[in-house]
């Protein structure tokens, strides 16, 4: 008889983790058996009439733009998890739903892992240290632990440059974007990612906390670089 202070069900977060875990093997074994040349065709030519060039709207090196995430340099795994998930409904999305629909599950793969083999579209960067007054940058490089939320470096690098093979790169998108991506994991049209950490933090997030957020990457990504600065 099971004692009455254990129970025998897995809880919530186990299941989470296990289906997160299956998930990015999936993902992990479909991108070791993609083929480069077939990606980059589907990612510069589509597969008319149902799937558009890839480039066309994240960039002819993957480099995305505020509205359009970049995907250069993001791990294969998370780019082949992202259009699984497009593919199958979990993340709800009407552009990107349809031709990930389109795709055989080996073109996804093929597709993910030529954007991911491409130079990072964003350098990191080592920020100024933050002011609690610059909200921005202090959830970026502080988080609001008060609130359950770490800060954005922490996951996604310093700059928000990403940290394959599970956490894309953010810096540069805009406020609308990074907003739509906060309402559907609040909604759960998104699967939540990592130990379902981004569900809970998109919950604790304010429109004025995302825009903020998004703003200071802007600025940060829009300065020279040190290395590249002239005297």
């Amino acid at each position: 008889m099971p004692s009455p202070f254990f129970s025998t069900r897995p809880s919530p977060l186990l299941l989470a983790v296990r289906a997160l875990v299956a998930a990015l093997a999936s993902a992990g074994a479909l991108a070791q058996g993609a083929d480069l040349a077939l990606g980059e065709r589907i990612a510069r030519e589509g597969l008319p009439p149902q799937v558009a060039a890839c480039v066309s709207c994240h960039g002819a090196r993957g480099e995305g733009s505020a509205a359009f995430p970049p995907l250069a340099g993001a791990g294969p795994a998370y780019l082949t998890a992202q259009l699984q998930a497009f593919a199958d409904g979990s993340r709800k999305q009407a552009v990107m739903g349809p031709i990930a629909k389109a795709l055989e599950p080996a073109q996804r793969a093929s597709v993910a892992a030529w954007f991911a083999s491409l130079a990072p579209a964003l350098a990191p960067v080592t920020p100024a240290r933050a002011e609690a007054s610059d909200r921005g940058a202090w959830l970026a490089t502080r988080g609001r632990w008060k609130d359950g939320i770490p800060a954005c470096a922490q996951c996604h690098g310093p700059g928000g440059a990403g940290v394959p093979p599970h956490f894309p790169p953010i810096g540069g998108l805009s406020a609308a974007y990074m907003q739509e991506q906060v309402e559907a994991w609040k909604a759960g049209i998104r699967p939540p990612g990592p130990l379902g950490l981004m569900e809970s933090v998109a919950k604790q997030l304010s429109a004025d906390d995302v825009s903020a957020v998004a703003g200071y990457y802007a600025k940060l990504h829009a300065a020279p670089r040190a290395d590249e600065a002239r005297p």
